[in-house]
């Protein structure tokens, strides 16, 4: 993929002094809000552009948030923004000739579309997971890929709490009862949550968020995770799963999609469960084997669950959660104390100004600098910035094959200038370099393009100017 767009002569290239600014937050609308006031220091630092700004073209699918399209569009971006997700065939139409695309959960960049992405560089996830991208392929094609594993932890982690006492008390139930006019005042096998045990199979930052919450409404914790974690307040970490099924009057989920966690909670799980405990899956829709929750909800071994994830998910709103997407989809919805959500764990104003933010900002700082801090499939690299005073320089980007030889090859075409400051990192088959460049003009700077991209381990060459 070239640096430079193909209506763009390399030998007419100006250098940017696009002014100094900052970064949009949301402190506006929401000035007690974490991220208030926040920004980007960009004192005297010069804004590189590997195009010219008008020429940038981002794709924002899934209605991202108005934070991360504003950061995006304050840099000059041509900003296109579609508020659902789009089949294959027509989004392989709409990537052909974009550079940056932002998605979230439902939009699927499988290797399929990232090879008729001729021009993309990075990607944005506005979300926790990166499963919907095909992390490889991007990787070995030298497109980045970012995400926001942090922003909505807390949301998903109070929808826990919630549902655990919605559970507890069958509100769900009495709910629609009321709303078909029937008065059900019960008590029969509702419960505080008080001295109750809560078992959680994921202890990363949702988890632990949670595990706190718990806590503090009393109850014991108990945790499940692949790697040892300290934990907080006074939760166990147990050795086995099996343990904590048996051990936990409620059972929550926060592992990622991985062949290992497919169907992790399935008929034999719900055996070694509690009779008459609950479980609830807010983390990926492959983790829970439905069928068997149905089963284990008829015969009573589980006396509620809360879904917030599905094996199948529609791509828009709509009255599409029927038995043509997933075929038990009838079943479930007869079921007694079920609460069924449309994949709502991070959707709350907080957390999706957080990830607009958190992205977006991400994605200025990899087309802008080419840095890759927080990226999900390169190696991380940052060099400082380039500041006015140095108005004569370009920052050279060299994505490769991790082969013996190549730093040498790169360095012989590097040597001939004066190179201030360079670092390279790798990560499995591929690597990055990044080079700072003094004393340099538009010459130059398509001799060394060229140059690079004629070397045989060359993925993608980027200059920055």
């Amino acid at each position: 993929m070239a640096a430079f767009p193909r209506d763009i002569d390399a030998q007419n290239l100006s250098f940017s002094t696009s002014p100094t600014a900052s970064f949009p937050s949301q402190a506006s609308s929401h000035p007690g809000s974490a991220l208030a006031n926040r920004t980007i220091p960009l004192a005297n630092t010069k804004h590189l552009k590997p195009f010219a700004t008008e020429d940038i073209k981002v794709l924002l699918l899934e209605n991202v948030n108005q934070t991360g399209r504003e950061i995006l569009t304050q840099q000059g971006y041509q900003v296109e923004f579609l508020k659902s997700s789009l089949p294959e065939d027509e989004l392989i139409e709409k990537i052909r000739d974009v550079h940056v695309i932002g998605i979230r959960s439902k939009t699927k960049l499988t290797a399929r579309v990232l090879k008729e992405a001729r021009n993309l560089i990075v990607v944005g996830c506005f979300c926790i997971g990166t499963n919907q991208v095909d992390l490889q392929y991007a990787a070995e094609h030298g497109i980045a890929v970012f995400n926001s594993p942090f922003s909505n932890s807390r949301s998903v982690a109070e929808l826990v709490i919630g549902e655990i006492i919605a559970l507890a008390r069958q509100l769900g139930d009495r709910s629609n009862e009321m709303h078909n006019g029937t008065w059900n005042k019960v008590s029969n096998k509702c419960w505080e949550i008080r001295g109750k045990t809560l078992g959680i199979i994921g202890y990363g930052h949702i988890g632990a968020q949670l595990s706190v919450l718990a806590e503090a409404m009393g109850m014991s914790v108990l945790y499940y995770d692949v790697v040892n974690l300290m934990a907080l307040g006074t939760a166990c970490q147990v050795p086995k799963l099996e343990t904590l099924l048996s051990k936990s009057d409620f059972i929550t989920c926060h592992v990622p999609e991985l062949p290992e966690t497919q169907n992790m909670i399935g008929k034999l799980q719900f055996e070694q469960m509690k009779n008459g405990s609950y479980l609830i899956n807010a983390s990926r829709g492959s983790v829970v084997d439905i069928p068997a929750l149905i089963e284990a909800m008829r015969s009573g071994k589980v006396a509620g669950a809360a879904l917030d994830v599905y094996p199948n998910e529609p791509a828009g709103n709509g009255d599409y959660f029927n038995a043509d997407l997933n075929t038990w989809g009838t079943d479930i919805r007869n079921l007694k104390n079920i609460i069924l959500t449309p994949h709502i764990g991070g959707s709350t104003e907080e957390a999706q100004r957080a990830i607009g933010v958190e992205v977006a900002e991400a994605l200025v700082r990899y087309v802008n600098m080419g840095t890759t801090l927080g990226a999900v499939n390169l190696p991380e690299v940052a060099l400082r910035s380039l500041t006015m005073d140095e108005p004569n320089h370009a920052r050279v980007i060299y994505i490769h094959r991790n082969i013996p030889g190549v730093l040498r090859k790169v360095n012989e075409i590097l040597g001939d200038h004066n190179v201030d400051k360079q670092m390279t990192d790798s990560r499995g088959d591929v690597a990055y370099l990044m080079a700072d460049i003094s004393s340099v003009d538009n010459a130059t700077i398509k001799d060394l393009y060229e140059r690079l991209e004629s070397l045989s381990s060359r993925i993608m060459t980027r200059v920055l100017y």
